[in-house]
């Protein structure tokens, strides 16, 4: 109860701030027709259904949602779905207010690692009913059994992933560096690729790129450095487990890849994926998705974008972002989502999830005849997600399913504290382990 207060109270103010910014106008919910055969609310006005999403301009992926909402509005004439960008960095912040202020999407997109939270505040429609009367199979789904939340199906799993690496093949021949398998290589890769091209002083070109601005994906950017070194944020009882021997050793590396500028700063996973493009970055570790960006760069770049294996003991992966419906509306607009929910899970969209979107789909067998045409590393997609599945790995820790958007701001405020401070891992272990075991004793 004390959580629910005071996310209430801190979110409270932001309500007309984040109603102004997504644009989007709460739709009645009685449906009848327009005059011309399609649907309509009671004011005769065509049926909105909001949906929110950080995929709206993403090459790829952001190509496949809008051919799918084409087809639909195509199919339900009257029917119209207000599609809607909101960054990665303002996003749970987001749809927590709209959802604590009656206005949230009816199409509700989430990153698997902040859905839990939703769920089980009870926001988001119990799909099982849907499932059953449906054709759906959902047997094989890759990922779907997190979607599962106090014995209820709230979500369908869009993406289950394996980070791979994109390097740029011309700066490793310069250099005269083979691309590295182990972080002792990547580290020495990274330090020699990090220059000052020009003699002003300011490094130019980076040896590899990460995340680091506030929001969730910071986590998951440091999470190529906790498992590398076999650790994690919790144990296997999902009891806090931060300040183990190999969590300092990952704190380490992590601090070191900063405070040697290694990765440019204050830049957002966007951001440095459009300077990988621009050819300003030697390598950088990815999900699937990063092919969309690839494709969009120069030609005299993407021809040198290449991609590998990461250079850790197992691949960051897991869940990615799953599709779910708001409960708290209309059975009309129900039945419209999940009219939506059924098309981009059917065979031929799942096909083109992996096409467009350059990435392993979910649903078994979705695997088009052209696929090595338009997407040559895909056994390479297959394998990370394999490798990451077969070692358990996933960006949500067990235990910290429902706070886990609080943890990640305690850990960012700590590395931050830990690089400007230059704080030794041990302390900054101690302190997370502290603070995390205090977020759990909350509940």
């Amino acid at each position: 109860m004390y959580k629910k207060v005071l996310l209430f109270i801190l979110l409270a103010g932001m309500l007309l701030t984040v109603a102004a910014c997504t644009g989007a106008q709460p739709a009645a919910d009685t449906a009848q027709t327009d005059g011309t055969g399609g649907a309509a609310d009671a004011t005769g006005a065509p049926i909105v259904l909001k949906f929110i999403s950080w995929q709206v301009d993403e090459s790829g992926v952001g190509d496949w949602w809008n051919k799918a909402i084409a087809e639909f509005e195509s199919a339900h004439p009257g029917v119209k779905i207000e599609f809607t960008k909101v960054g990665r960095d303002q996003y749970v912040d987001t749809m927590t207010t709209l959802f604590v202020s009656g206005d949230a999407p009816e199409i509700v997109h989430l990153a698997s690692f902040e859905y839990p939270q939703f769920a089980d505040q009870g926001w988001l429609e119990d799909l099982d009913p849907w499932v059953e009367q449906s054709d759906l199979d959902l047997n094989g789904w890759a990922g779907q059994e997190k979607c599962v939340w106090n014995g209820e199906t709230d979500c369908i799993m869009l993406l289950y992933f394996g980070f791979v690496m994109v390097y740029n093949q011309g700066m490793f021949e310069e250099a005269g560096l083979d691309v590295p398998t182990n972080y002792e290589e990547y580290l020495a890769a990274a330090r020699a690729l990090t220059k000052d091209t020009d003699g002003d002083g300011i490094i130019e070109q980076f040896g590899t790129g990460h995340h680091t601005v506030a929001g969730n994906q910071y986590l998951t950017e440091m999470l190529n450095y906790v498992v590398d070194t076999g650790a994690y944020w919790t144990d296997a009882e999902g009891k806090a487990a931060v300040n183990t021997p190999e969590m300092i050793e990952a704190l380490g590396h992590w601090k070191t890849i900063l405070q040697e500028n290694l990765t440019p700063l204050d830049l957002g996973a966007g951001d440095i994926r459009q300077l990988l493009a621009e050819g300003k970055i030697a390598m950088h570790p990815d999900g699937p998705w990063i092919w969309g960006i690839v494709k969009g760069a120069e030609p005299e770049v993407f021809e040198q974008l290449k991609f590998a294996r990461v250079p850790f003991t197992v691949p960051v992966g897991g869940s990615s972002n799953v599709i779910a419906m708001k409960k708290d509306m209309s059975q009309e607009k129900k039945e419209l989502v999940w009219d939506f929910i059924e098309l981009i899970t059917s065979q031929p969209y799942q096909e083109d999830f992996a096409l467009l979107g350059g990435m392993p789909a979910p649903r078994p067998n979705a695997v088009p005849a052209n696929i090595y045409e338009e997407v040559p590393h895909f056994d390479l997609l297959v394998e990370a997600q394999q490798e990451a599945a077969a070692a358990g790995i996933d960006r949500l820790p067990k235990g910290l399913e429902t706070d886990y958007n609080e943890f990640a701001k305690i850990v960012i405020e700590q590395m931050q504290n830990m690089i400007i401070n230059d704080l030794p891992p041990e302390e900054v272990a101690n302190t997370l382990q502290q603070l995390t075991e205090e977020l759990q004793a909350r509940e």
